[in-house]
């Protein structure tokens, strides 16, 4: 009886293994806000680290390929300059009727309609132009208009789950098989307690023993995800870490979410109004809309009569508001954001790709590092219970 007794240690010590990974995973996950009371408490390492994964990945990948300028080209331009055009010309009379009865609303009801029209008609023909300098010129300036970091950070705190979903994604097969070696791991080094209860079976063995095979099994498992950084042959087997023998497929996976939930035409383009350099990019705006009333001496001289000098610098302040809340109308179409955000996983991608696989580990490495230790203690903590148990089961099935 006793000897079949110790056949289920290294079958617990399997068992250990196997739970103390997946608690591993789970906590590295959840929960996704913090849960504790003042300093006791657990938060998920990778929602707790979020921001700063999400700056290391995109501050590498840029840092290869160049800057947000060189995002921006990618893009074709031209195509963005169609998308507004093609959002804004058949709204172009409503725009104007908007800003005109902001301003003038009297005057502007009682006008003839063949001047109405004329206005609208000499508005369609100017906003092309207009349109292809202003893209252009936001275009060279682009890196400088955009805090890309507190736009990350802006996302990442409105949806503290968005890394989970990202990691999860990009590395379900790596994380999977993660939780499997824990089973292998944990019966392996179970085994290499049959021999030391047999010849010391003290009461402390089997509870310390535990605690080791949760406390080592968590620590493989994480330095397989990310060690060796290169293919090592050992006998048969060619071994990397798991995460960096599938860079390329985790690259496209993990470009494409940023692209899709992160780095979208909209939330770039709102964080050029509403961020930092919001004030910036509204006197750009002005500076291309200007000329649609200053370069038509017909358009100003009309302007000035009908509305005065006053009326006159309130209708360009008032048409430069306009086009700042128009932007989102632009840019929030869900089709084009669709259609650009492939051309932006590409580049993600093309860089991740390209990493060296120690620059690759250093996007999602760091985060980890800091926690493993406390994951690595709660392993042995269920591990050193599972002993204690196990303890109290051979000591009875002895007797």
């Amino acid at each position: 009886m006793f000897d079949v007794a110790l056949l289920s240690l290294p079958l617990m010590a399997a068992v250990v293994g196997w739970f103390t990974n997946w608690l591993a995973i789970q906590m590295s996950f959840y929960p996704v806000q913090f849960i504790g009371l003042g300093w006791v408490g657990w938060q998920g390492v990778i929602p707790r680290k979020a921001e700063k994964m999400a700056h290391i990945c995109i501050d590498r990948t840029l840092q290869h390929f160049g800057d947000l300028n060189a995002v921006y080209r990618q893009l074709e331009p031209q195509r963005i300059v169609e998308q507004v055009l093609s959002r804004v010309t058949p709204r172009i009379d409503e725009y104007i009727d908007e800003v005109m009865y902001d301003i003038q609303p009297v005057l502007w009801d009682n006008l003839p309609a063949f001047v109405k029209n004329r206005v609208y008609q000499w508005a369609r023909d100017q906003l092309p132009s207009r349109i292809e300098e202003l893209v252009e010129d936001f275009g060279d300036d682009l890196d400088e208009l955009v805090d890309l970091k507190a736009l990350l950070s802006r996302e990442l705190e409105t949806h503290p789950d968005l890394m989970n979903r990202i990691f999860k994604q990009a590395g379900a097969v790596e994380l999977q098989s993660v939780i499997n070696r824990g089973a292998i791991i944990g019966g392996i080094l179970g085994a290499g307690l049959i021999p030391l209860w047999s010849r010391y079976p003290e009461p402390w063995l089997l509870p310390l023993g535990g605690f080791v095979v949760g406390f080592i099994t968590n620590w493989i498992a994480i330095n397989l995800i990310f060690a060796p950084l290169k293919p090592r042959r050992f006998l048969f087997w060619h071994i990397q870490g798991l995460f960096l023998r599938r860079q390329p497929e985790i690259s496209d996976v993990w470009a494409k979410l940023v692209a899709e939930e992160l780095i979208t035409v909209e939330k770039v383009a709102d964080a050029m109004i509403n961020g930092s350099h919001g004030d910036r990019t509204r006197a750009i705006i002005q500076k291309h809309l200007r000329p649609l009333l200053d370069n038509s001496v017909i358009m100003k001289l009309s302007a000035q009569v009908t509305v005065g000098m006053t009326g006159y610098t309130e209708l360009k302040k008032a048409m430069n508001q306009k086009a700042v809340l128009a932007t989102h109308d632009v840019f929030s179409d869900p089709a084009f954001n669709r259609e650009r955000a492939p051309v932006v996983a590409a580049v993600l991608s093309g860089q991740m790709k390209a990493l060296e696989p120690s620059q690759f580990q250093d996007i999602l490495r760091p985060a980890f590092r800091e926690e493993e230790v406390q994951l690595m203690i709660v392993g042995g903590i269920l591990g050193g219970i599972a002993g204690l148990l196990q303890f109290l089961s051979l000591t009875y099935m002895t007797f």
